[in-house]
């Protein structure tokens, strides 16, 4: 075991406060033998971040401690580009906090101060860490007693700061000079609501000062394209405290919000769909039938009536499915394409809420395809070419993965290895690049999961094409064959956009909020020099609104350049100005959004212009790529301890 730290503590000339409870652990950690934690020589990139950001949060949280020597500890994990910790702190943390616990860190890392490991038994790091007042670990022991009752679990230290971790660590803390904190959050223990919130402090770590900079430069960019700000800026939508978790769609964003409904309603008419519409509200019996209740009943609302329990219905699956059994079908009917965008609601905490990312209530583009089983490669194929026909509209790099059985699953094994074939057959036979993602598919069937990746390089997964052999099985579809025997069909679920409000938020960063003409809520503004061309701007705006284009004229007493200048930050696509001069020739000085100013241009013409990108949606934006980060840095899968 390593000597205490004080000797360098000393030279450093820290004099930092350290708690009894360091001291205490210590000394009870005394009889445990710690060794230094061996580091690989060669690693990939991502298990050198990995590694690089999880020990940046013990030191983050070493720090935390000298501040708040009576804090507790909860959990603190790598994630996507950083790293953050849960604490339960005597008071809010304030910006100066933040300033403080860094300046703490750069005194710990300075030191170079070694990681050790040590294995003890669950009763020896429960001791320990009850005599130190962490209780949050405790209840990790205790999860990890009942889950996976282990021998012994493995401590890590650094300098004073000892903590209950599966790793893996860095060599010392000088590894880590390269990070920042970057904000606070609230966060409940485990997702329970019922006990105090936990303050979340998140970091950022890299290997070079070059990339921290780099990465501050990407959140700042973030920061400008966040579709919460661009929705109210735009007078697109808003959220609203009195109900978290919905958005209030404002006449502007309603009409973007109509037009993504015209569009996948007119592909699917195309597509041989047929779309229904069913009830929002139905009794547990139905989500029972379908597994819903048992395998997503946690996010799930629920209300009592009539001495029933019912459900807001999450997904459209089950109501399709009594649509179906609604009557005899016939193999000559097959494939039955379903389509329905139903309001559904799912029960997501309130720390994870985000804008429209992340949300309680929204729409979602589902169909539901019921096949034959000769009928399966070809319509999966047939989704494929539908999310390349919509993705390919607003230019959108997009990518495949096949999401396995999870542990979770419903039904015969034999039927998920026949649905998972059917999935990779249909992948190959598509020509495109996938991944395979073990134990990742829904508990009732395997699927297909389409990632877009925006401007910034960051990925989204928005489509998924599911094949079921399990519901059909629960709510006993069959089919009349061609003999006249009676079949089980089976499902293709699918989804392109995914929720039309997770899609429209990511559209919005993707272009900075600037939408194509066929989707803009105003497609043009005519601007009058001067009340003289009033009236012929307001003939103009008849003629727009004549050929089916959402026009307004801006008859306010300001200057031109005022106007022209409020159309751009309103992101108009087209901005017609007309004065006494266009009035006589019947012209339109013409600028756009993307491209500046045009010139003059006859009515008909500049009328035929923006109607021929609005028939065509035409993605008359120009997005830029930015500074992106390799993907390669994310956190790796599953393959280490929960604790």
């Amino acid at each position: 075991m390593s000597e205490p730290i004080d000797s360098d503590a000393d030279r450093d000339g820290a004099n930092e406060a350290v708690s009894d409870a360091f001291a205490e652990a210590n000394r009870i950690a005394g009889s445990f033998t710690f060794a230094r934690n061996a580091v690989p020589e060669e690693e990939s990139r991502a298990r050198r971040l990995y590694r690089l950001r999880h020990s940046t949060a013990h030191v983050m949280a070493e720090a935390v401690l000298q501040l708040f020597p009576e804090a507790k500890v909860a959990t603190g994990p790598a994630i996507d580009h950083g790293f953050y910790y849960d604490f339960d702190l005597p008071r809010p943390l304030v910006p100066d906090d933040l300033v403080d616990i860094q300046r703490r860190m750069k005194k710990i890392i300075k030191r170079a101060v070694p990681f050790e490991t040590a294995a003890v038994t669950v009763g020896e790091a429960r001791a320990l860490f009850a005599a130190t007042g962490q209780t949050y670990k405790i209840e990790v022991l205790d999860k990890i007693e009942a889950e996976q009752a282990p021998e012994t679990v493995t401590l890590y230290r650094q300098g004073r700061f000892i903590d209950l971790c599966a790793g893996p660590h860095v060599g010392s803390t000088r590894a880590c000079r390269h990070y920042k904190l970057l904000r606070t959050a609230a966060a409940y223990w485990r997702g329970d609501t019922e006990r105090p919130m936990l303050q979340r402090i998140y970091g950022t770590a890299w290997e070079t000062a070059e990339d921290v900079e780099a990465y501050l430069n990407f959140l700042e960019e973030a920061r400008k394209r966040n579709h919460k700000r661009i929705g109210v800026e735009l007078d697109l939508f808003r959220f609203d405290a009195v109900s978290p978790g919905a958005c209030f769609w404002g006449p502007r964003g309603f009409v973007t919000y109509r037009a993504f409904f015209d569009f996948w309603r007119g592909m699917n008419a195309r597509r041989g769909y047929q779309e229904i519409s069913s009830p929002i509200l139905y009794k547990k019996e139905l989500f029972e039938k379908s597994g819903h209740y048992q395998h997503y009943r946690e996010y799930m609302f629920t209300v009592k009536a009539d001495d029933d329990e019912y459900c807001l219905k999450p997904m459209n699956c089950p109501d399709t499915f009594l649509y179906y059994n609604s009557k005899l079908h016939s193999f000559r009917e097959l494939p039955l394409r379903i389509a329905e965008g139903s309001v559904l609601h799912r029960f997501e905490m309130t720390g994870v809420l985000n804008g429209l990312f992340r949300v309680r209530q929204f729409a979602q583009d589902d169909s539901h395809i019921f096949v034959t089983e000769d009928q399966v490669q070809g319509e999966i194929g047939e989704v494929l070419d539908i999310v390349s026909e919509t993705y390919s509209l607003f230019e959108l790099q997009y990518d495949f993965t096949l999401s396995t059985r999870p542990d979770d699953f419903m039904g015969d094994p034999a039927l998920w290895d026949q649905a998972e074939q059917s999935l990779h057959a249909a992948l190959v036979a598509n020509g495109a690049p996938f991944v395979v993602e073990e134990g990742e598919g829904a508990f009732y069937g395997p699927k297909i999961d389409i990632h877009v990746t925006d401007c910034l390089g960051r990925k989204w997964q928005c489509a998924t094409v599911q094949v079921d052999f399990q519901q059909p099985i629960n709510f006993d579809m069959t089919y009349v064959a061609s003999d006249n025997s009676r079949k089980r069909p089976i499902v293709i679920h699918r989804a392109i956009f995914g929720s039309f409000e997770r899609f429209f938020g990511i559209l919005l960063e993707h272009t900075g909020g600037a939408l194509p003409t066929w989707l803009s809520p105003v497609q043009a503004v005519i601007i009058p020099i001067s009340d003289k061309a009033l009236d012929y701007a307001l003939q103009l705006k008849m003629k727009l609104e004549g050929a089916g284009l959402r026009v307004e004229v801006d008859e306010r007493n300001e200057k031109m350049g005022y106007k022209i200048r409020e159309a751009e930050l309103l992101k108009v696509p087209w901005m017609l100005v007309v004065g006494e001069r266009e009035a006589e020739t019947g012209t339109v000085n013409v600028r756009t959004y993307r491209e500046g100013k045009i010139g003059d241009m006859a009515v008909d013409e500049v009328v035929g212009q923006i109607v021929a990108r609005v028939a065509q949606r035409t993605f008359d934006v120009e997005v830029k790529p930015l500074r992106s980060f390799d993907t390669g840095d994310e956190v790796l899968p599953g393959d280490e301890k929960e604790y």
